[in-house]
């Protein structure tokens, strides 16, 4: 089976941005995008848990998507735009998918 370079992005970001960062990945024509919440971690402001918050909008998601390789800028500036005034981490790795039509 045939297989096809990707890139795979995952956007680790506050909840509470989740609508700013999905329209702006949808402004710049990224429309796929799967979203996970984060129950916990640790940073450069120390361990943090899901547990014990007020409310899930205090957590963290994790937002991944898959792309064409040629559409990696554009969708790293839409998410930095976001991101440059918020805690987030992004990180992209290659991968390969089998369906590229879908990418």
């Amino acid at each position: 089976m045939k297989v096809h370079k990707a890139k795979r992005v995952e956007i680790t970001i506050e909840a509470v941005m989740e609508r700013r960062l999905t329209e702006a990945l949808e402004r710049v024509d990224v429309t796929g995008f799967t979203i996970l919440p984060v129950s916990g971690g640790s940073g450069r402001s120390g361990k943090w848990s899901r547990e014990g918050q007020v409310s899930s909008a205090a957590g963290m998601i994790n937002v991944v998507c898959i792309i064409r390789p040629e559409r990696l800028n554009t969708l790293l500036d839409a998410a930095f735009d976001i991101l440059d005034r918020h805690i987030g981490v992004v990180n992209v790795t290659d991968c390969e998918v089998l369906r590229a039509e879908r990418f």
